[in-house]
């Protein structure tokens, strides 16, 4: 497998003409489009003393000029620094500072909370939108800008041709990027990830996911963050594909449209954007069919299976070969539910430490439950006395796992061990095919009243199946489990009910769901959360907020 930035080159050569990159219902650059772009910011860095190995940070919302400036960084030899435009400016100003950032690419809205005085280091910030200068600290910036054009028209005096592009091969241990993530602490930290690790994760993809130059998808995880980073921007490049980024938040609705619109051929998600386009936008439509006994009975009249999937498939865009879910725990009502009716997805694990793939299985032969098995390049590991039914912390180690924290090196020790392997700090059992269940975060188990080990998520995933029940967390205070629930404002609605009925809902649902488990981990009390629980770039609870 050649290396990411020969494959990026590649592609740029031999998809010449093809669609490469289009913001949803805006501008299509085509690759030839592209390859000329980056170039010109090749010679904008060349011009202010970048050097190979510095840092480039970009922070804005997915668009084709992000992919641009991300392209453009790698291929020159720099390290990208991407970082989530959710982030609240002073945690931007930190990791810019942190990670020695020369330059910021830096997205409008994001650019309004920002305060270059914080970010005295930056040679120079330049807007995603148009790559206009928005703040300079060498005239050589401001020179390099305003006579880009003919800087490029005296590096190719006679026309701009496939033949032109040539990038350099980088060390395969060399670093290729920095990704910070918020993490399960609330701090930032910085993942440090070699060329080897996303060239690993794009020679898994074509091992395992068939497509070919022409074929579409819709971007809608953040491309700062390493999962839609590598699976639906980099590899797509690599083969030529057609990436439609979604440049507002992905609402279910707008994700729901997209898909339609655009059919993609592949389709990668985080559990909270399935869950909520199937509630609110395909049960709904099934209301002649008995949904609530399809999750439960084995088998079902295959007519009726076959419709409800046909539908399923049809609100997803119709062309797809499979959904890729990862990033945060599933619902296994929902879970159920898709393999019951025979659904093309499966569930996958990573982590932003691996770039982020560990374990992948087809959805043809992956179980109900699991997320899959080793990928290539891989090795993984439960540390159990008994792994099939004992559940113990998930270890792997490979040609994915980073280098390490950046400027962290008590942390990184504390992560991978001597023998190089990474501590997820994740629990899980794993069958004798090798087939990886996962059964919640190390750091969340809550020791029971006798040192039963409980797990909130198991928990959770049962109280997020309920009527009225959006989303929850459980927490232990005082002694005793509390269930922090944000209720469905949507389903309260249709029900008639009012937000004076709702604390009553609750209590219902929480005597029932206590009949369903053990009493050492029953639910004492409910608290009813007025807005959405924060989240983290993949749309997981940020948990320790709430603790």
């Amino acid at each position: 497998m050649e290396d990411i930035v020969k494959l990026i080159e590649k592609s740029l050569k031999t998809n010449w003409t093809l669609d490469a990159l289009t913001d949803y219902r805006g501008t299509t650059h085509q690759y030839k489009d592209v390859a000329r772009k980056i170039e010109k910011l090749h010679i904008l860095f060349e011009t202010i003393g970048i050097e190979k190995g510095d840092k480039i940070a970009i922070c804005g919302r997915n668009s084709s000029h992000w992919a641009v400036a991300f392209l453009a960084s790698m291929t020159y030899g720099a390290v990208v620094v991407p970082i989530l435009h959710e982030f609240k400016p002073d945690n931007v100003h930190n990791i810019i500072n942190h990670s020695d950032s020369r330059l910021l690419f830096v997205g409008e809205s994001n650019w309004e909370g920002l305060d270059e005085h914080s970010i005295p280091d930056v040679l120079g910030v330049v807007r995603l939108s148009d790559f206009a200068v928005l703040v300079s600290r060498t005239e050589k910036l401001i020179y390099a800008r305003e006579h880009l054009n003919e800087l490029f028209g005296r590096k190719f005096p006679s026309r701009f041709e496939a033949k032109d592009i040539s990038f350099p091969s980088p060390d395969p241990e060399s670093l290729a990027l920095i990704n910070y993530t918020s993490g399960s602490t609330g701090h930032s930290k910085g993942v440090m990830i070699p060329y080897r690790a996303l060239s690993s994760n794009i020679e898994f993809a074509y091992g395992v996911i068939l497509m070919n130059p022409g074929d579409k998808i819709v971007s809608m995880l953040p491309m700062a963050h390493t999962y839609g980073m590598s699976f639906e921007f980099l590899f797509e490049f690599t083969v030529g594909a057609h990436i439609y980024l979604l440049t507002r938040i992905p609402s279910p609705k707008i994700v729901f449209q997209a898909f339609n619109e655009v059919k993609p051929d592949l389709i990668i998600a985080v559990p909270l954007i399935i869950e909520k386009i199937i509630k609110k936008n395909v049960l709904p439509r099934m209301s002649t069919f008995p949904v609530n006994v399809l999750t439960r009975i084995p088998i079902v009249n295959e007519a009726v299976r076959n419709s409800v999937r046909d539908q399923m498939v049809r609100s997803f865009g119709g062309k797809f070969y499979e959904v890729i879910i990862g990033g945060a725990a599933f619902n296994p009502e929902i879970d159920k539910f898709l393999h019951t009716i025979h659904f093309p997805y499966t569930v996958g694990y990573g982590a932003t430490e691996c770039a982020p793939i560990i374990c992948y299985e087809d959805w043809k032969t992956t179980k109900v439950g699991s997320c899959g098995k080793a990928v290539i390049n891989m090795e993984v590991r439960i540390n159990s006395a008994d792994p099939e039914h004992e559940a113990g912390e998930i270890l792997c180690r490979g040609k994915n796992v980073m280098l390490g924290y950046y400027k962290n090196e008590e942390l990184t020790r504390e992560t991978i061990d001597a023998d190089g392997w990474l501590h997820t700090g994740d629990l899980g059992i794993m069958d004798k095919d090798g087939r990886v269940f996962i059964k919640g975060r190390s750091k969340n188990m809550i020791l029971g009243p006798s040192g039963q080990n409980i797990y909130p998520e198991e928990i959770e995933d049962q109280l997020n199946s309920m009527p009225f029940v959006s989303e929850s967390l459980v927490v232990e205070r005082e002694g005793t489990l509390v269930a922090l629930v944000y209720p469905d404002p949507d389903s309260v609605a249709a029900e008639g009910k009012t937000a004076e009925n709702v604390g009553a809902l609750m209590e219902a649902n929480r005597v029932a769901l206590n009949k369903t488990l053990p009493v050492y981990s029953q639910i004492a009390r409910f608290v009813i959360q007025e807005e959405e629980f924060e989240k983290t770039p993949k749309k997981s609870i940020k948990r320790f907020l709430y603790q």
